[in-house]
């Protein structure tokens, strides 16, 4: 089974972004993720990153949004965490803004493992100590530290 840490970095950790609209936060999110992709576009993967909040929103409520997509080109899962220095409108679920986001980007054939590491975000993000955390967290370091102390069962 994938694990979380497994397909994040402390690279793909950023703390304090710009965020500014859903729009912007998405466009950012494609440029991180692309530059280790070298085979794919950012354009690419912002324009199925938008088709995916077209099919309703990634906001998960508590201030957070899973933004996720399949991704033609994408051989195997890759992960991002973004702190948002602001918080930005996200259409979530309850309405709040949203300031953490947790990227998943899948192969377009999508299994149950992807599915799993899905779940393996929500289930961190439904804790309220660890939102907390993630938002504490001082720089890239510390943020990609607090997933993988969690996922540890620290």
């Amino acid at each position: 089974m994938i694990r979380l840490e497994q397909i994040l970095t402390p690279g793909r950790s950023l703390v304090n972004v710009p965020g500014g609209s859903k729009k912007r936060v998405l466009e950012q999110i494609a440029k991180l993720v692309a530059r280790d992709l070298p085979d794919l576009d950012n354009q690419d993967i912002f324009e199925s990153l938008v088709a995916r909040e077209k099919l309703g929103s990634t906001g998960f409520g508590n201030g957070i949004a899973i933004p996720h997509c399949r991704l033609t080109g994408c051989t195997s899962p890759i992960s991002a965490v973004l702190r948002l220095d602001a918080p930005v409108d996200f259409d979530a679920i309850d309405g709040a803004p949203v300031d953490l986001l947790f990227v998943l980007l899948v192969p377009e054939a999508a299994t149950d493992e992807h599915l799993e590491l899905l779940r393996q975000i929500a289930s961190m993000l439904d804790r309220s100590d660890v939102r907390e955390r993630l938002r504490q967290a001082s720089d890239s370091t510390s943020l990609y530290q607090v997933v993988v102390d969690v996922q540890s069962g620290r």
